[in-house]
């Protein structure tokens, strides 16, 4: 589960983001990155039951790492103030569709899909959906997806994609730049309760669907 302490950590570390505060801190971080890795390491097992590709994954690979490339960035703060976990093939520097973790106080949420795909990756994927229309709405309309995400939401064309029927079924889904589930979670108490690991590897049986229809589309 996620400790408190991890949490409390965090909110700490939004207050003194320093390297000097960090240092002085170390121990602190070091527990809860362990924490966020042993969270981890729960989910690939009980994700890899319905997904897998993830089976073995190690969930040190999956983890990011805590400090900020600064290098363009105005904000040069050296640290981020979350922590996060993508479990897919290959771990946090897989570019397959998979699940993400992000472990923030007030902010936390859970993600599953594709972030952000490059164009070819994004023709492919609307090739697919416009091909298999029926497949994908039975995912993303199911009513046990819609109850846990709501609908696919993201960065949109106004208009439709060029090359694609404007009259298509399944346009505003066509527009869509990225396809990606999600679900917040602003209570702390939350995520930090003992039913948090069941409810978080739900959600991403949940996705699996999703997940596997993208794969399939970029193979």
């Amino acid at each position: 589960m996620i400790a408190k302490e991890t949490l409390d950590f965090l909110k700490k570390l939004t207050k003194n983001n320093d390297r000097e505060w960090f240092q002085s801190n170390k121990k602190a971080f070091d527990a809860a990155q362990d924490n966020m890795t042993a969270f981890a390491g729960h989910l690939i097992g009980e994700i890899g039951k319905v997904d897998d590709s993830v089976t073995g994954l190690d969930p040190k690979a999956c983890v990011f790492r805590i400090y900020r490339d600064t290098r363009f960035s105005k904000d040069k703060s050296p640290y981020k103030t979350n922590l996060g976990a993508y479990i897919a093939p290959g771990g946090r520097r897989s570019m397959l569709p998979g699940y993400y973790f992000h472990l923030e106080p007030g902010r936390s949420f859970v993600a599953g899909g594709k972030h952000m795909p490059d164009g070819p990756e994004l023709l492919k994927i609307r090739t697919s959906l416009a091909e298999n229309t029926d497949e994908f709405l039975k995912i993303v309309e199911k009513k046990s997806f819609a109850e846990a995400f709501g609908p696919l939401s993201g960065d949109a064309l106004k208009n439709p994609p060029k090359g694609f029927d404007p009259g298509h079924k399944a346009m505003e889904y066509l527009k869509l730049k990225e396809f990606m589930a999600w679900t917040e979670f602003k209570d702390d108490k939350v995520v930090s309760s003992l039913e948090f690991p069941k409810q978080v590897v739900k959600l991403a049986r949940e996705m699996w669907p999703l997940v596997k229809f993208l794969r399939s589309a970029l193979a």
